[in-house]
């Protein structure tokens, strides 16, 4: 089961991010984070000679090792916590612009980069599911105003999803039932259908991690 609301702990349990910075990272973060999307789309696709290889693996070690020196802990990283960046600044999903969010459900603008390459230049379907999962929570989360876990996911591949392309999620409660949160969405290219998702979500207990 996967955490998709930003959460901080708590004496007695769990509590929503009140003081959610902006400024976490510095006035660079945001370009820091496309850099790395960057290098992780370029990864994906490059095949380097040995000289090339070793030269990044250093420069990478000594990167590493600087970082190593401004780590937080999850509750204090701008990674997940920068809700002027694309997916709140998690480099872990694909990056998406909320434009629309109410208990009434979510919607938002979802793209797939290089990164994101299943096969025959489309989107993985894990890449897919990942964003439904997160948007999904989103939507749960707001419903109930605290926070839902993943119990399951059914996603329907309807049609091949591009990369590169705006697409728009969509995702709503569709049915509850006590804590069950039966979770629905809808990814489209247009007016194509790319994917559909089928889900359920456990609203947490006071105190329930």
């Amino acid at each position: 089961m996967s955490d998709t609301s930003p959460q901080t702990p708590h004496e007695g349990g769990f509590r929503a991010v009140l003081d959610v910075s902006t400024e976490r990272g510095g006035p660079h973060y945001a370009e820091f984070s496309e850099q790395v999307r960057t290098l992780m789309d370029k990864v994906r696709y490059a095949c380097p000679t040995d000289e090339l290889a070793v030269e990044a693996v250093a420069t990478l070690r000594d990167l590493n090792a600087k970082l190593d020196e401004h780590l937080v802990d999850e509750w204090t990283s701008p990674a997940g916590t920068r809700i002027d960046l694309p997916a709140r600044g998690n480099i872990t999903l694909p990056p998406y612009e909320v434009t629309a969010a109410s208990p009434d459900g979510v919607e938002a603008t979802v793209w797939f980069r290089p990164y994101h390459l299943g096969g025959n230049g489309v989107a993985h379907g894990g890449q897919v599911a990942l964003a439904f999962d997160d948007l999904g929570g989103m939507a749960g989360a707001l419903a109930v105003n605290g926070v839902c876990r993943t119990a399951y996911l059914k996603v329907n591949y309807r049609s091949l999803t591009p990369l590169d392309t705006k697409l728009t999620m969509r995702t709503w409660v569709d049915k509850r039932d006590d804590r069950k949160l039966f979770i629905a969405g809808t990814l489209h290219d247009g007016d194509r259908l790319c994917a559909d998702l089928e889900s359920l979500f456990i609203a947490l207990r006071p105190g329930q991690p």
